[in-house]
């Protein structure tokens, strides 16, 4: 929606005021159907050449993601941190075989089915269930697991990051495309040096409007996406983190009480429930 919204002013603002200051819109209007053409044409040609089909695909899943308010909300990690307390409960009150069905069939476990919102989330669910795994086989100590974790949370950010460097890159060529387009609208008015005045200035407007179009579709459109989903790259990162230390702090012999506070010091201050709400959540599931 915010997105929707800063886009809105940046329209209004910029075509408002060229307005205002007596501009022609219609020579913008007349110009921009072939000028987008152009630009987004080369544009496209490039992002296809430049990325895998993969990063294609992450990328265009990506950009409905953008329109999208984010799910990692202050409700979504207290169902996290009580799923996990449960799991952890469960070890400490009954052994850690005592989860072996859980982990090895999460959708089919009563603990996992009891927080719908991140028991259907396969990442989720497959980080959990795997580091639980190696818990229950006992062959792994908590410093080996800590650095497998980092590991995959590693490949998971530079996986992730790919469609934001994909639209980063876009970003910087589409005003070079806007020149190139640009270049080609002068090469034509060259061509048509015999005609008069406030025709060749049509012309040479038209071209320009190239130029314009590249840098605001790069820094009012492109640039702004890609900023959205990075920071929606953070965030998924975030919780991976949480169930990290969560993990390990309940490894190294804390209580699960304690080894929930521990996730929940690492969660961004928007989002991480106090102390107070989350135990009372906890108590209450």
């Amino acid at each position: 929606m915010f997105v929707l919204v800063g886009w809105l002013i940046i329209l209004v603002c910029v075509f408002g005021v060229f307005i205002a200051h007596g501009g022609n819109i219609m020579v913008v209007l007349k110009a921009l159907p072939f000028e987008l053409i152009a630009i987004g044409g080369a544009t496209l040609g490039a992002f296809l050449a430049n990325n895998q089909m993969k990063v294609v695909k992450a990328t265009l899943k990506g950009l409905g993601e953008c329109f999208k308010g984010s799910k990692y909300t202050k409700a979504r990690y207290m169902e996290l941190m009580a799923l996990l307390y449960d799991i952890l409960q469960k070890a400490r009150k009954e052994g850690l075989m005592a989860i072996e069905n859980d982990v090895e069939n999460p959708h089919e476990s009563a603990l996992f089915k009891k927080y719908p919102t991140v028991g259907s989330d396969h990442h989720v669910v497959e980080f959990i269930t795997d580091y639980l795994r190696m818990m229950v086989s006992g062959n792994l100590n908590a410093h080996e697991i800590e650095s497998l974790m980092d590991s995959e949370i590693e490949t998971h950010h530079q996986e992730a990051h790919a469609p934001v460097a994909a639209l980063q890159r876009v970003a910087g060529g589409l005003p070079a495309f806007g020149i190139v387009a640009a270049v080609l609208g002068v090469v034509n008015t060259m061509g048509s040096v015999g005609q008069p005045p406030a025709v060749l200035g049509g012309m040479i407007g038209a071209a320009l409007v190239g130029t314009f179009l590249g840098i605001l579709l790069a820094y009012a459109f492109a640039e702004p996406l890609a900023g959205v989903l990075e920071q929606k790259v953070e965030e998924a990162g975030k919780e991976l983190q949480c169930i990290k230390t969560t993990l390990l702090a309940s490894m190294q012999g804390y209580n699960p009480s304690t080894a929930i506070e521990f996730g929940r010091k690492v969660l961004y201050s928007t989002e991480r429930p106090s102390f107070v709400e989350l135990e009372a959540h906890v108590k209450k599931k």
